[in-house]
């Protein structure tokens, strides 16, 4: 995959400039910048791996791709697991990082709560449920319906596939946030 894919997974989900946005589990910043081109200069992105070195990596690889003007992104050295001090959120984007975690309700839980009423998340993630060694606990999306469904999200939605070599395809969901007066 290459930027122009990262975009294309992320931008049904993101259609209006600016905004304040979290990337969980942003390794090296590929969803970084692809968040980055679509809310513009005037958003505000909270860039969470508890990678340090990947962090420094993705700080020089987005000041080399946006020379003419730099995003705003805070880099955030922690593990999202745990509570973060971060503002409410219009949206998150958890690019192939939720695969890693068997317990992922627990997560979810976490992440929804970093999320302003109504705000979106945007899953990137393997189309399978069978793992392995690299990828443990994917999620395919008819199962990431079920549990976003129970996790305290609604109105999910598919926005895009991308081929992969590894794994078959990748996917993107939009789920939004359900308001504790809504449920």
């Amino acid at each position: 995959m290459d930027h122009a894919d990262h975009v294309r997974l992320l931008e049904g989900g993101i259609v209006t400039r600016g905004g304040t946005w979290g990337d969980f589990g942003s390794g090296r910043g590929a969803f970084t910048m692809a968040i980055a081109e679509l809310i513009g200069p005037e958003g505000m992105i909270y860039s969470v791996d508890k990678n340090q070195a990947a962090l420094q990596e993705q700080a020089r690889a987005v000041k080399r791709r946006f020379s003419d003007q730099q995003p705003k992104i805070h880099y955030i050295h922690g593990d999202y697991r745990r509570w973060l001090p971060l503002p409410a959120l219009d949206g998150a984007v958890m690019a192939n990082s939720l695969h890693f975690y068997e317990d992922k309700r627990a997560i979810l839980k976490s992440i929804h709560g970093y999320l302003n009423p109504h705000g979106r998340l945007i899953l990137v993630e393997y189309n399978t449920d069978l793992g392995n060694s690299w990828v443990p606990f994917p999620i395919s999306y008819d199962g990431w319906q079920v549990l976003a469904d129970q996790s305290g999200f609604e109105r999910t939605s598919l926005l895009a596939r991308v081929p992969s070599s590894f794994l078959g395809e990748i996917y993107s969901a939009l789920s939004y946030k359900i308001a504790a007066r809504d449920k």
